[in-house]
């Protein structure tokens, strides 16, 4: 799988550890910066790994700053993102199974690596179920449609 990564300055040690553990088990990572611990802007990395997913030139993406909230607010700005502001394995699986997420985002500040690992690999391992979940999921797509976001 070809997963998009970005962070912002607080997100940066977790966006090297997520690389290195997701290039171990064979995927394939685009790493859209941070690349310094310098003071940065969020946006700046994480619409652009958000617009690589939307035009399916990755997979996935997976997104971390300080709160994930921001990160979270921008990635589903991005026509066709479905962003999951996770911090814990149970709504990992859940955002994957009954809402199709497509893009993961982290909160640095409250999550360990061997945490984020779990996250990590349980939301890329589950699917998406369909059935009812694809009748919310096709509502959340009109909505997008009317406020041509």
């Amino acid at each position: 799988m070809k997963i998009a990564l970005a962070a912002d300055h607080r997100g940066l040690r977790f966006k090297d550890f997520i690389a290195n553990i997701l290039k171990e088990k064979g995927h394939e990572v685009i790493d859209f910066g941070t690349h310094s611990p310098d003071s940065c802007d969020y946006p700046d990395y994480t619409y652009p790994a958000s617009v690589a997913v939307k035009n399916k030139k990755c997979d996935r993406a997976i997104l971390i700053c300080y709160s994930g909230i921001g990160s979270a607010i921008v990635a589903n700005k991005v026509r066709g993102i479905r962003a999951a502001l996770i911090s814990n394995v149970k709504s990992a699986v859940l955002s994957r199974k009954h809402n199709d997420s497509n893009v993961l985002v982290l909160p640095s500040y409250m999550l360990k690596k061997e945490q984020v690992k779990r996250i990590v690999f349980s939301w890329l391992k589950a699917e998406f179920e369909g059935g009812r979940h694809a009748r919310r999921v096709s509502k959340i797509k009109e909505i997008e449609e009317k406020e041509n976001v």
